[in-house]
C-alpha cells in the first residue's frame, strides 16, 4: 500500500474507532438518540479533517526534521487554537440538531472540560503520527545503513582477489623454470585457494575449516618460494571449528605478515598461526618474525590489508569484534583478532 492510501487507511480506521467507542459509551448510559449518532458523527470527521490540517501545519513547518525542543511551544498553542475551533464546532452542532442546552454547555466547567477533551484527542494524534514517521523513518535509516554497508562490504571483498592472485602468481612464476614439479604443485594449491576464496563473493561468513585450509595451501605455496627462510608452527583448538570467520580475512593477515615481515628478512623467520577460544569468542593470533615502529614496519608500510580487515569487521561485527597488531617481542609481531559467534 502507498504511503498516502495507508495514511487515509489509519485515518479513516482512527476516528472510525473513536465514534464507535463513543456510540459504545452513550448506548451503556442508556441516553443514546438518533440526534446524537449524527452529531458525533459529524464531530468525529470534523476530527478527521482538522488533524489531516494539522499535519499539513507539521509538513509545512517541517517540525518533522527538527528536535521537539524547536517547536513545542508553537505546536502547543496551535492544537489549543484548534481546540477552541472544536468546541465552537460542538456547539454548533449541538445547534442545528436540538441539542444546544445554554444552561450547560456555557458552563465555565463545562467549556474546559470540552476544550481540554479536544486538547488531550489532538495531543494524542499528535504523538501517535510523530511515532509513527519516527518508526518509518527509523527503519529506512536502518535499511539505508544496510544497504551501504552491503556495497562496502562488496567493495572490500573485491579487493581481496586481484592483490591475492597478484601475489600467488608471483610466487609460481619464479618456480616454472627452475622447478617443473613444483611449479605444478603449486599450481594446483593455488587453483585450491582460488576454489575456497568465492566464498568472499558469495557469502559474507564461511567456516574456519575453510578459512584454515585456504591458509595452509598459501603457506605451503609461499613455503616452496621462501624454502628454508619460511618456517611456519599451527596450533589449532579443535573448538575453533565451531565458528564461521570472513572468507581470506585470516589469509590476508597472514600474507601481510609475510610480506611486510618475514620477506623483507635476509634469513627470512618464522609465522605461528594459533586459534583458541576463550570467553566464547575465536581468538586468533598470527606471530611473525619482522618489526613494527608506530604502527608501521621497517621500510614498508602495512598495506591495505590492515585497513581492509578494520573495515571489514566493523561492517560484520561492529564494536564485538578486535583487532590489534603490535611488536610482541625484539624480533616478532604480534596480530591479534577476536570474532564473537555471529547467530
Amino acid at each position: 500500500m502507498r504511503r498516502s492510501g495507508l495514511y487515509w487507511a489509519l485515518q479513516i480506521g482512527g476516528w472510525s474507532v473513536y465514534f464507535i467507542l463513543i456510540i459504545f459509551f452513550l448506548t451503556l448510559a442508556d441516553v443514546l438518540d438518533t440526534k446524537q449518532v449524527l452529531s458525533f458523527f459529524f464531530l468525529s470527521v470534523y476530527f478527521l479533517f482538522t488533524t489531516h490540517f494539522l499535519r499539513l501545519i507539521v509538513l509545512k513547518r517541517q517540525w518533522l526534521n527538527v528536535h521537539v525542543s524547536n517547536f513545542i511551544g508553537k505546536l502547543t498553542f496551535t492544537i489549543l487554537v484548534f481546540s477552541l475551533f472544536n468546541f465552537g464546532f460542538q456547539i454548533l452542532l449541538s445547534f442545528i440538531f436540538g441539542l444546544l442546552e445554554f444552561s450547560r454547555d456555557f458552563q465555565p466547567f463545562f467549556i474546559l472540560a470540552n476544550i481540554l477533551e479536544a486538547v488531550a484527542l489532538y495531543f494524542l494524534w499528535t504523538i501517535i503520527y510523530f511515532l509513527y514517521h519516527y518508526v518509518d523513518n527509523y527503519n529506512k535509516n536502518l535499511k539505508y545503513e544496510a544497504k551501504i554497508n552491503e556495497i562496502e562490504l562488496n567493495h572490500l571483498k573485491s579487493q581481496l582477489n586481484p592483490h591475492f592472485i597478484f601475489n600467488a602468481l608471483n610466487s609460481i612464476r619464479a618456480l616454472v623454470h627452475e622447478n617443473p614439479e613444483k611449479s605444478k604443485k603449486a599450481i594446483t594449491q593455488l587453483s585450491n585457494i582460488l576454489r575456497n576464496s568465492l566464498a568472499v563473493d558469495k557469502k559474507r561468513l564461511t567456516s574456519f575449516s575453510d578459512e584454515l585450509a585456504t591458509v595452509k595451501d598459501y603457506l605451503e605455496l609461499e613455503s616452496i618460494r621462501f624454502e628454508e627462510r619460511l618456517n611456519v608452527k599451527y596450533n589449532i583448538d579443535p573448538s575453533a571449528f565451531q565458528f564461521e570467520v570472513p572468507p581470506m580475512m585470516i589469509q590476508t593477515l597472514v600474507e601481510n605478515g609475510i610480506k611486510h615481515g618475514i620477506s623483507t628478512l635476509k634469513n627470512g623467520g618464522t609465522l605461528s598461526l594459533n586459534a583458541t577460544v576463550e570467553d566464547g569468542q575465536l581468538k586468533i593470533e598470527i606471530r611473525n618474525s619482522g618489526k613494527y615502529v608506530n604502527g608501521k614496519k621497517v621500510k614498508k608500510r602495512s598495506g591495505f590489508g590492515i585497513d581492509n580487515t578494520k573495515q571489514r569487521l566493523k561492517i560484520l561485527y561492529g564494536n564485538n569484534a578486535s583487532f590489534d597488531i603490535k611488536n610482541d617481542n625484539e624480533e616478532g609481531v604480534l596480530t591479534s583478532l577476536r570474532l564473537p559467534q555471529l547467530t
